[in-house]
């Protein structure tokens, strides 16, 4: 359980040093561009690993219908989630994304009770309304500062497809080792991102070495050893559990980018995290 606990929060440490990162990254790149450099590099970091450890040995002996699911999780979660979420980063900026995104653990939640058969309690329940009215209250922050419409659209979006990711990775979880399982969805993910960044791929001419460097560091914090840890973690103690213990994420990336890239703050932005944190607190409780 211990165990669990401090792999799901590792992730969230690594993620929200990456949501800088990945910021950082998008300044001069299209969000599909950064991501396709993101995913390459982190795929190329798995294959040596599993070269070394002999997990493709693993994915070789799986079934059809895990490399069916994994592949469908990875394109929900690194592709069209992260997509969405790097376009939000692009438009609103960490602080103001953030706090909306994080509700992924409550959208997990209704999956899990839906299609997993989890249990919702009073204080599920509860919870789940902080989150809402978490949610509200940074919505409000947006009107207020007349933010892009198409940016608040993606960083709503954004919590849903991570969140259906997520169910899926949870009914492999005690299927497939934790590690062959966060770099299988990784290198699917890849093979997703690639297809669909044909039409920017001259972009990579012009991407700096500082850029790759950047991204490539936060497809390392974000995508190997955070979905490494993730994974561990949802595989320890479930996705209901594991998922909201990353409530933190949120904390960490908006001290950074109010530290480091100088956003803003705004204390409905607090007010908005204090929310979601406390009911996502109440999620796990």
């Amino acid at each position: 359980m211990i165990v669990g606990v401090a792999f799901a929060l590792i992730s969230a440490i690594c993620w929200g040093t990456s949501s800088v990162l990945i910021k950082v990254g998008l300044k001069n790149r299209s969000p599909l561009i950064a991501n396709l450099v993101r995913l390459i590099f982190s795929s190329l970091m798995y294959a040596t690993i599993f070269l070394i450890g002999g997990n493709f040995n693993e994915i070789f002996r799986m079934s059809l219908e895990y490399h069916i699911i994994a592949f469908v999780s990875a394109q929900f979660g690194f592709v069209i989630g992260d997509y969405l979420y790097f376009s939000a980063l692009k438009s609103l900026g960490v602080s103001r994304t953030v706090p909306i995104t994080s509700t992924y653990p409550l959208w997990t939640l209704v999956w899990a009770y839906l299609f997993l058969g989890r249990e919702i309690t009073i204080r599920i329940a509860i919870g789940a309304l902080m989150i809402v009215l978490g949610i509200i209250v940074v919505r409000q922050v947006e009107v207020e500062e007349h933010v892009n419409p198409k940016g608040l659209l993606y960083a709503f979006l954004t919590p849903i497809s991570w969140s259906m990711a997520i169910i899926l990775m949870d009914w492999l979880s005690n299927k497939i080792s934790p590690l062959t399982l966060a770099g299988l969805r990784i290198m699917y993910a890849t093979v997703g991102i690639t297809i669909s960044s044909l039409k920017v791929v001259p972009e990579l001419k012009h991407i700096t070495k500082r850029e790759v460097m950047v991204i490539a560091t936060a497809g390392m914090l974000g995508l190997v050893v955070a979905q490494y840890t993730f994974v561990s973690s949802v595989s320890m103690l479930g996705s209901q559990i594991a998922t909201p213990i990353t409530a933190i994420n949120p904390i960490i990336s908006t001290l950074l980018a109010i530290t480091f890239l100088k956003e803003p703050p705004n204390w409905k932005i607090w007010v908005s995290l204090g929310l979601v944190v406390s009911g996502i607190w109440l999620l796990t409780s």
